[in-house]
């Protein structure tokens, strides 16, 4: 059986021998109690190893990590026109987010890690099996070794079944990513307590539950090739309403055609923000705040540390549109232009803002669809939870996602900056790097969760 068809029959698998559910939530609700852990606030002052240059970006004593830094950005596309500089977290080495997967009785299962991060909400979140910065796993952290990295580092010790760079989020980083894996191992697998197996069909369930599993999670489920496998009739995935190369070319043109002028400047230089003691915002309160925190924790490789981070000042919005099109379900992306985005666009959600923002604006100034998405009735939708954003560089940093399903009366043409494809086509862009911005892999993920209501149990679990 082909690779993909065995990740299909985990998809399938809503229970499991291996780690039965109940068995799960009693380890995951343990995990939550004993793995203690303070975040404070404090002053920059405080930070350990952390320091204000001369140009006032806030940088690591090692050069290593991420620093805090100044961008200015210039946009232009039809017409529109847009300037402005902010604070933003540049941190330029590549990670790692790896999932291992083994088969037992039959059915693939990924090892999964209950792991603590400073900015999580609800503490511990269900994480991939290894999620390290450079940094880390090269040991500049001088903590303890990250645990299975020899299953995704060279010379690695397994099966690679998927690998690629992908992005996160542009607004709050400087052309940030990670490399998503999926490795199966070849041989015995040793066991750890903060660890345990579970297939992809379970991970799906705790998908419909918010702040479990967690944004690194997401984004290496939504590259497992599950649906992007249909059949293909003329170079296009059957049924889709644009061949692949007409959704490429219409994304390719955007690049061509959109200006993105990105230039680093001296933090201090930033318009519009002020900093303090213990705080760097933005003078009207909007977009986020960066702090500092002591943190404290058990079940890290290193237990005790201070770092700056960004909180957002509310909770995001995103959410996709999606309809049935000639019998194939398929969602509206938008080609989205991010401050730090690598290049130039990426296909984000339908809808991707601050609402509480948004909302203060004229009807004509909001984002196109907020309506759609944030008035439907429950009838319509399809997928809402909240599902917190990366928890070692943000605090408290979460998004409300949200599919919205429209009828036929809903139109098929969009304006320029909108498409419609099929989940397939979108799940198979994921082969390639920097075409689904982090919040669209996101609503893969849980869209994928939603489909698979029907499974089978793996092993005796079921």
């Amino acid at each position: 059986m082909s690779a993909i068809r065995r990740l299909e029959e985990s998809a399938r698998a809503l229970d499991s021998s291996v780690t039965p559910n109940d068995a799960f939530r009693e380890w995951f609700a343990e995990q939550r109690r004993t793995n203690r852990y303070a975040v404070d606030r404090i002053p920059f002052a405080d930070l350990v190893g952390w320091r204000f240059d001369d140009d006032g970006d806030l940088v690591h004593e090692t050069g290593r990590f991420f620093s805090v830094e100044g961008l200015r950005v210039r946009t232009a596309w039809e017409g529109r026109d847009a300037s402005w500089s902010q604070p933003i977290i540049n941190q330029p080495e590549v990670g790692i987010l790896g999932i291992l997967v083994k088969e037992f009785d039959g059915v693939l299962h990924c090892l999964m890690q209950a792991k603590m991060e400073p900015g999580n909400l609800d503490t511990v979140q269900l994480s991939p099996t290894v999620q390290a910065t450079r940094s880390n796993y090269t040991g500049a952290h001088r903590g303890a070794p990250v645990r299975y990295i020899e299953y995704f580092a060279p010379p690695r010790r397994g099966r690679v079944l998927y690998d690629s760079l992908q992005s996160e989020q542009g607004a709050w980083f400087l052309r940030k990513r990670n490399r998503n894996m999926v490795v199966e191992a070849t041989g015995d697998v040793p066991d750890h307590e903060d660890f345990r197996w579970l297939t992809i069909g379970q991970i799906h369930q705790l998908l419909q539950q918010d702040n479990v599993v967690n944004m690194d999670a997401r984004t290496v489920l939504a590259c497992i090739p599950l649906f992007a496998q249909e059949e293909q009739e003329g170079g296009a995935p059957h049924g889709a309403l644009h061949t692949d190369d007409e959704v490429l070319g219409w994304l390719t043109e955007t690049k061509a055609c959109r200006e993105l002028v990105q230039r680093s400047i001296p933090l201090s230089a930033v318009e519009r923000w002020y900093r303090t003691e213990d705080e760097i915002g933005h003078e009207e309160g909007r977009h986020f705040t960066v702090v500092a925190a002591s943190v404290r924790a058990t079940g890290r490789e290193v237990t005790q540390w201070t770092q700056p981070l960004l909180a957002p000042v509310e909770q995001g919005l995103a959410a996709f549109v999606t309809r049935r099109i000639g019998g194939v379900r398929h969602v509206l992306v938008r080609a989205e232009t991010e401050a730090g985005v690598l290049d130039v666009a990426e296909l984000a959600p339908t809808v991707q803002c601050l609402p509480e923002q948004v909302r203060g604006l004229p009807p004509g100034a909001r984002p196109r669809y907020f309506d759609v998405v944030t008035a439907a009735a429950p009838s319509r939708v399809l997928y809402d939870a909240v599902q917190s954003e990366e928890g070692g560089r943000f605090h408290h940093a979460d998004n409300r996602y949200r599919i919205v399903e429209v009828g036929e009366e809903f139109p098929v043409g969009t304006d320029p900056d909108f498409r419609w494809v099929s989940v397939g086509q979108l799940a198979g862009l994921l082969r390639h790097s920097n075409y689904v911005n982090i919040q669209a892999r996101t609503l893969l993920a849980c869209l994928r969760s939603r489909s698979r209501g029907e499974g089978r149990g793996a092993g005796h679990g079921g």
